[in-house]
Parts: structure tokens; sequence; C-alpha cells
């Protein structure tokens, strides 16, 4: 169940419980996932906390910066991704993906991300995360590609629709962000340490998410063409993104989904 456009918002019972960290904000000490995310770059618009509301199942509601809701457009390298404890490495682990987010307070009151949809190259790690996860990973053709300090990142979806949607993102990267630079926005974008999706019975779940801080980069667009954000239902009225950085590659462990509402 979705919220529609004129349906009221209701803030959650508690206010969010965890704070915004650089850190971790509880370690995932058996995780169910291991991976490294690498090459991966933060782009970023403020929207109206209505037009979010209306995309989250019930039992989410909107996290808000100065009165901003943010949608996000992260692609980068999913590398070596692995069951854990044991360490096993699954077939085809290694991969691009470009998500479409958002971020999110549940029903426990904590705070983390909620993905609209992730678009992958790997027919059976979507299958996997559908069911596993409840999340709505998406087959696509994808490459990344490096030249001196330009990052370049190509998504055209083959599965679900709309088939085609594509995206184009390169990116100049720049020197990373001394403590001084990394702003507060920076923190709430990037240090978000649990994703919440829902299940087709309607049950919010929620897994842990533990790595090291991001190690931000300043980046700058070179070109920008866009329209998994639009396939997502965010029409958004101007090309310039409100925040862009490049996160750089982290070592990542996932805890089990668990219901929280």
């Amino acid at each position: 169940m979705f919220r529609t456009p004129d349906m009221t918002i209701t803030t959650p019972e508690t206010a969010p419980t965890e704070p915004i960290s650089r850190t971790a904000t509880a370690a995932v000490d058996r995780p169910l996932l291991r991976m490294r995310w690498e090459a991966l770059t933060y782009v970023h618009w403020a929207v109206d906390p209505v037009l979010v509301a209306a995309q989250l199942p019930v039992g989410l509601t909107p996290d808000t910066f100065e009165g901003a809701a943010y949608v996000g457009l992260i692609p980068f390298r999913m590398a070596g991704i692995g069951l854990s404890p044991a360490g096993v490495p699954l077939p085809q682990g290694t991969f691009p993906e470009t998500n479409v987010r958002t971020y999110v307070v549940g029903p426990d009151g904590g705070r983390g991300v909620y993905f609209h949809s992730l678009d992958i190259t790997r027919a059976a790690p979507t299958a996997v995360a559908r069911l596993g996860y409840q999340l709505p990973y998406c087959f696509a053709a994808m490459r990344i590609g490096t030249r001196g300090p330009r990052v370049g990142y190509y998504t055209r979806r083959r599965w679900p629709e709309p088939r085609g949607a594509s995206s184009r993102l390169i990116v100049e990267v720049g020197e990373r962000l001394t403590p001084d630079e990394t702003t507060p926005l920076d923190d709430f974008l990037s240090a978000r340490w649990s994703l919440y999706a829902a299940a087709p019975s309607g049950a919010i779940l929620r897994a842990l998410v533990d790595h090291d801080p991001w190690p931000l980069r300043h980046a700058a667009i070179a070109v920008l063409e866009d329209e998994l954000t639009a396939a997502a239902g965010y029409h958004l009225d101007r090309a310039a993104p409100d925040h862009v950085r490049y996160g750089g590659d982290v070592d990542v462990r996932v805890g089990p989904p668990r219901r929280v509402g």
C-alpha cells in the first residue's frame, strides 16, 4: 500500500532515535552479506517531502534536512559480494549498480535508506535480492569507465518497465574533503547505517549496514542525462542537482532483514 499525493503526512509516533553519525551506529557482528562498494558517486536533489511521502509504503516517513527531503542517483560498482560468515562468494558477485533512493524514518524510530530502484547487470542477484531483502532490483545494461580524474557511468534498463530508461553521468573527481569541509548535509546523505523495505504483506523490514566512514571527495558534474529518477516517480523540473560528492570505496557488512513494523 502506498500513499497518494492527497493523503496527509503524519509524523512517526517517536522522533528518530538515531543520530547522524559518520561511523556506524550499530556494529554488524554477524553479517549475512559482505561486499565492497567501489567508485561510488552521490548525486542528490532536494524535493518536497510530500512528493517523497507519496512514493513510500505505509510505515515509513521521509527524513528531512532543513525541511527538505532528498532523492539520490547513486552509481557505483558492487564487488566481491558473498555470504557471511563463511565468506562464500556468490556467482556473478561483481557488477555495476545504479540506484535511486531516498531517506526515511522507520516505525522503530531508526534512520535509513529506502530504495525506489536498483539497476544491475546480473539476472541471478536480481532475483535473490528481490526475494531475500524485498528490494526492487532491476536488470540493466551498464558500464563504468575512468579517464584521468573523470568517472563515467551508463545504465539502460532491460527489465522491468519502463524498459529503455537510461542514465548517463560523468563526474570530475577532486580532492578529498577535510573534516572541516564535510558539511552536515554530507553526513545526512552519506552516513546511513540501515536500509528499509516493505514485504508483500505490508510489513516493514530493516537491515543494518556497517562500514568505515566514507572517504568523501569533491566532485563536479560534466554530463548528466537521467531518466531513472523519473522512472521512480520524481519528475525533477531542473537539471542541476543540489548536492554532488564522490564517495570512493568501502568494505561493507550487511545484517539480515528484520521486521520492525
